[in-house]
């Protein structure tokens, strides 16, 4: 007589509590361990974006030049956030609710680069109706370069053409811009702790943000120079930063950053 012999089985039961938790403890500590990474990535993806806007603004710019005898678009009245008026019509650099871009729509293929992935927030607090009219109109012009002839300019890689801002349209000195009055005083005064607009500061410093829980950023701006060329500034409170970069009729001296 002969037996045939069962193949042995270990037999499992359900995983014990202990087990349980040691795996959950273990994931929660990978998601706290990925999650500011990836945040990081994500945000390192939305400045190369921004400034990769900038840059085709800037070719904009020399198009545009090579077009109009080394002129620059006079943007007119333009100071508002909108391309288009309710109906769909391409508004004009007359409008006052125009977004300065309008000025050079002749040149323009796009409007998707006069916007930034990293200001749609503070478009929702802008435009809270339809903030998607506010999303292409995310960085500031340098009022003082409207209508002039970079012919007769020097140090072009010194002067500011455009930034990351909130305000389309810069023209009241160390209220909108990066340099203050002096030592002791503050740039960008209306979007401080206690300013007018202080709600949309984080739009103004709004990459690679180190503080979250505090008024202060720790984050950068972006900027477009007058010769084309795209770097970023530290967030600052103007002491660093000369009043000529927004002057083409000064010495438009100072450091890079």
């Amino acid at each position: 007589m002969s037996f045939r012999r069962r193949p042995f089985r270990c037999k499992r039961g359900a995983f014990t509590l202990i087990e349980l938790l040691v795996v959950i403890s273990i994931i929660a500590m990978l998601i706290a361990i990925l999650t500011p990474v990836l945040q990081n990535a994500k945000e390192a993806a939305r400045k190369t974006i921004c400034k990769s806007n900038l840059n085709h603004i800037g070719l904009i710019l020399e198009l545009f030049q090579q077009s109009n005898d080394t002129k620059l678009a006079d943007t007119g009245a333009a100071n508002g956030y909108y391309w288009y008026d309710l109906s769909g019509a391409l508004k004009k650099s007359t409008d006052s609710d125009a977004y300065w871009g309008v000025a050079y729509k002749d040149y323009i293929t796009d409007n998707e680069i006069f916007g930034c992935p990293s200001f749609r927030r503070t478009a929702e607090l802008i435009n809270s109706a339809n903030p998607q009219r506010v999303y292409q109109a995310a960085f500031g012009l340098n009022k003082n370069i409207s209508n002039i002839n970079t012919a007769n300019l020097k140090n072009l890689s010194k002067i500011i053409f455009a930034h990351d801002h909130v305000e389309p349209k810069m023209e009241n000195g160390s209220r909108d811009m990066f340099y203050n009055d002096g030592p002791g005083t503050s740039n960008l005064t209306d979007y401080r702790e206690g300013g007018d607009r202080s709600q949309l500061y984080r739009g103004i410093f709004r990459h690679n943000i180190k503080y979250r829980d505090d008024f202060r950023t720790g984050g950068e701006a972006n900027i477009l120079w007058l010769d084309g060329h795209v770097d970023s500034l530290r967030e600052t409170n103007g002491d660093n930063v000369p009043k000529a970069w927004y002057n083409p009729g000064g010495d438009a001296g100072g450091d890079a950053f």
